[in-house]
Formats: C-alpha cells, structure tokens, sequence
C-alpha cells in the first residue's frame, strides 16, 4: 500500500490512536500487549490498529493466531518527506530575507 499523507495524518489526529501507535515504537507487539494497561478494550484497540493500517502507518502479520503489529516504516518516510517540504520553504524563505537584509545594510 502507498502511503497517504493526509490519510496518515487523520489517523494521528486522535489521541488515543497517537498512543496506540507510540506502543508501537519499539517494537511488534499483538494487540493484547498494546491494550494492557490502556482505558480502552481490546476491540478499540483492534479498530484503531485498523484506521492505522488503512492509512499506511502500521503493517501487520499472523503468528500463529495472534495478529502482530510494527510500525511501517514507509509511512513514517511519507510523513517526513511532508514535513521536510515545510522546513524546505522555510529555510528558503530565510536565506532569502537574510540576504536581502545583508544587501540593504551594504554602504553604496
């Protein structure tokens, strides 16, 4: 699946699914292991790891009958060539007043 940036960044705009997906961070983990100790059950848990998957954040695979979970890591690559384009413009947009400021201060 490619990722969809702006699909990825609905799926974190909830906050219980940023944490659902922050366990994810170190490493595959079922669904039981991500729901232990969260106010939320296991289903819920289930269908943000769903709403995660389908945007392109979280990849997953069977083990026996347990169904593991890991971040993907294309996911997070999309959402950081999104971001870098933000920080792209804005050193641009830095350069360009600080050169136009070095310019304006030269003596003629």
């Amino acid at each position: 699946m490619v990722p969809n940036v702006e699909r990825a960044l609905d799926a974190l705009g909830d906050p219980t699914r940023r944490r659902v997906f922050r366990r994810l961070r170190n490493g595959t983990r079922s669904v039981r292991e991500i729901a232990q100790g969260m106010d939320v059950s296991r289903p819920a848990v289930s269908q943000h790891l769903k709403v995660l998957k389908a945007a392109g954040l979280v990849v997953v695979r069977a083990e026996g009958t347990r169904r593991m979970y890991a971040v993907d890591s294309r996911g997070i690559e999309a959402l950081r060539g999104w971001l870098d384009g933000f920080w792209d413009e804005a050193l641009a947009a830095f350069k360009k007043a600080v050169e136009k400021t070095v310019k304006e201060r030269k003596p003629r």
